[in-house]
């Protein structure tokens, strides 16, 4: 009988993480995620929450999910396909199309679930999946599963999608394009125009991940479709409450067939117990402040522009951000957590991104703007960001 040790290959895992500086310290944050918050007893200005449009603490969502509990209890009891298809959920599918301009939604428990659930029963073995490379890692995993066969393509590139799609244009059955429409580690946009002109060409479908887009770019912040006006010409938009919108969930949007094949086919909505009440109602209050104040979406994109455009003026790198998400490039590892401490000493909680989630000279202190952030509170942001960068010689 072989003798084997069932625990050492985890602490070596976890030593071989920890040796090579990759491993995640994860900071408590006190209270509520608000542009000035208590992180581990400090109060500091926070530059790396995912939500946006500042809406997590708005009033009107968290009465609503306050009623909720009143109303309906803290959880739902099962699974959309059994029993636990509430009223409240309903709701939320019912004004989530009138607010992206399509004809269907369906709500997953989270964005990953989204990916995870509609991606692998789409496409089939004689089927071909094109993915640019630098797709979330919720993508890449869902098209794992897949039985399909899978390309890739580089970052933004239709030069290099077109050879892909004239490649295996009479190889594949079916063929679908997928890609982020705003890329988390710099901010930038897919050509999502350009993309949907060359999937059309080919017969090719379309789905767009548009979890940091949805809330910040678009008309009303109604994602990337909407920024490119491409509305009924892509197939899937698959969008998030869990950043912009500042509640929790995954949803795609597209044709009533869509959801329809969601429902009975995707495993993460089939198999994972749904919303809580208070997730629902809150999901719905978002949405409705979203289309009733729009003042939100305004005040986020006059904070990002002013302080993308302070942070070039100090002579900081922002590469080709075009959205809430503005990496500031240093080029090593060891600047980007030196930076990132230092930050934190002056008030200012922002994160490092290093290698491997980026390139070895890529690495970034990355900036989420938020639209609750006062003028003064961005200038004190920035003045540190500018004294930091000067005592480490990186400015």
């Amino acid at each position: 009988m072989t003798s084997r040790d069932s625990k050492q290959w985890l602490i070596d895992e976890y030593k071989n993480v920890v040796e090579k500086g990759f491993d995640w310290q994860l900071r408590r944050l006190n209270g509520p995620s608000t542009p000035r918050c208590n992180i581990e007893g400090k109060e500091v200005i926070m530059l790396c929450s995912n939500n946006y449009l500042n809406l997590s603490n708005h009033p009107k969502i968290r009465e609503a999910a306050i009623e909720a509990v009143k109303t309906h209890g803290a959880g739902s009891g099962s699974v959309r396909a059994i029993a636990g298809n509430l009223d409240l959920h309903e709701d939320v599918e019912t004004i989530l199309p009138e607010f992206k301009g399509v004809e269907a939604s369906l709500v997953f428990q989270t964005g990953f679930a989204a990916n995870a659930g509609m991606i692998p029963p789409m496409m089939n073995k004689g089927d071909l999946i094109i993915s640019d490379e630098l797709n979330h890692g919720s993508i890449i995993d869902g098209v794992r599963l897949s039985k399909a066969d899978k390309a890739v393509y580089k970052h933004n590139d239709m030069g290099d999608l077109e050879r892909v799609l004239k490649e295996w244009d009479n190889k594949a059955e079916r063929i679908i394009i997928i890609t982020d429409g705003v890329f988390s580690m710099d901010g930038d946009m897919a050509p999502m125009d350009k993309i949907t002109d060359l999937a059309e060409e080919f017969g090719a479908m379309t789905y767009v991940d548009d979890a940091h887009g949805e809330g910040v770019v678009g008309e009303g912040g109604r994602g990337i479709v909407s920024e490119f006006k491409l509305e009924g010409r892509v197939t899937i938009e698959m969008g998030t409450f869990s950043k912009a919108l500042g509640v929790v969930g995954g949803f795609v949007s597209g044709s009533q067939d869509i959801k329809n094949f969601g429902i009975n086919k995707a495993r993460t909505f089939l198999l994972s117990g749904s919303h809580p009440p208070a997730v629902a109602a809150s999901q719905r209050a978002s949405l409705e402040v979203m289309m009733n104040e729009p003042e939100h979406h305004k005040n986020l994109w006059d904070n990002i522009k002013y302080f993308q455009k302070e942070l070039i003026s100090q002579g900081y790198d922002c590469g080709d951000s075009a959205s809430a998400i503005t990496p500031v490039i240093v080029g090593e590892s060891h600047k980007a957590k030196a930076l990132s401490n230092a930050l934190f000493e002056e008030g200012i909680f922002a994160l490092p991104i290093v290698f491997p989630m980026v390139a070895r000279d890529k690495a970034r202190i990355r900036t989420m703007m938020n639209a609750g952030l006062t003028r003064e509170q961005l200038d004190e942001a920035l003045r540190a960001f500018e004294d930091c960068g000067r005592k480490l010689e990186i400015l």
